[in-house]
């Protein structure tokens, strides 16, 4: 991992470039993830340039000291921005509270991107109450019901289960009941008519914690946006189903 300083804090990222052309693809995890996740997208590394980092008190990322909703999202959004800056990446690829962030800096921040990727998403992220007092109280409650059937996974495998669960007890619970408060707070409906680049909304099939119509609605509002389906995947489609995945990936790069 290499790290970039920016705003007193030091952010981890990891590149594999097996070659330099194309516009570079930012890929950024979700709500108590780590860079890991994108695990399988390095193979779209003979396309283009990946990165996969790690957001602030994720990973080997460094500490941010801030408040659950738009003070945490801001220092996300700080991050990318510093990454972004660093490995001249212009299109960013978000899971979740990552295509949270994402969509965060193509609305806020004066970075030059040619592309959003949101995954998990929609311009508004509310989180079940049940599962935020969990997050709360009971750590492992809600790690147990997060990997249910048809949430994160479409069939949790336990490999799959293995690395999306040592990711979150390692971010660990006050970390991760951060991410997901901030994403019940997140609300963009408004402001997607102000997307001025090429958007593509990729839902798992069977995701029911951002179903397809939160992915439609953001292909619909979107001035340049487009949707894809991955079948026999939920909410980490990118790591359940990652060559139905990277295809649809693929495939909006060669259309930028």
């Amino acid at each position: 991992m290499k790290q970039v300083s920016h705003h007193g804090r030091g952010t981890a990222y990891r590149r594999s470039a097996r070659t330099e052309a194309g516009p570079g693809l930012l890929c950024i995890h979700g709500s108590g993830g780590a860079a890991g996740v994108w695990k399988s997208q390095s193979r779209l590394a003979d396309r283009t340039p990946v990165t996969a980092m790690d957001l602030s008190d994720h990973g080997e990322s460094g500490s941010l000291t801030a408040q659950a909703g738009y003070e945490a999202l801001s220092g996300y959004a700080d991050d990318v921005v510093a990454v972004a800056e660093e490995t001249g990446d212009r299109v960013l690829c978000g899971n979740s509270l990552g295509a949270a962030v994402a969509l965060t800096v193509a609305l806020d921040r004066e970075l030059p991107i040619d592309g959003l990727v949101l995954t998990g998403a929609g311009a508004r992220l509310p989180v079940l109450d049940d599962l935020l007092v969990w997050l709360e109280e009971e750590f492992d409650r809600a790690i147990e019901f997060l990997h249910g059937p048809d949430r994160l996974f479409h069939e949790p495998s336990d490999e799959l289960v293995g690395i999306s669960e040592a990711a979150m007890r390692e971010t660990g619970r006050e970390i991760t009941a951060r991410d997901f408060r901030t994403c019940h707070e997140f609300d963009v409906r408004e402001r997607l008519g102000e997307i001025d680049v090429p958007t593509l909304a990729v839902v798992g099939e069977h995701d029911k914690l951002t179903p397809p119509h939160y992915h439609e609605a953001l292909a619909d509002a979107i001035p340049d946006g487009e949707m894809a389906t991955v079948d026999d995947a939920a909410h980490l489609a990118m790591l359940e189903q990652p060559t139905a995945f990277n295809s649809a990936v693929a495939s909006f790069l060669d259309r930028l």
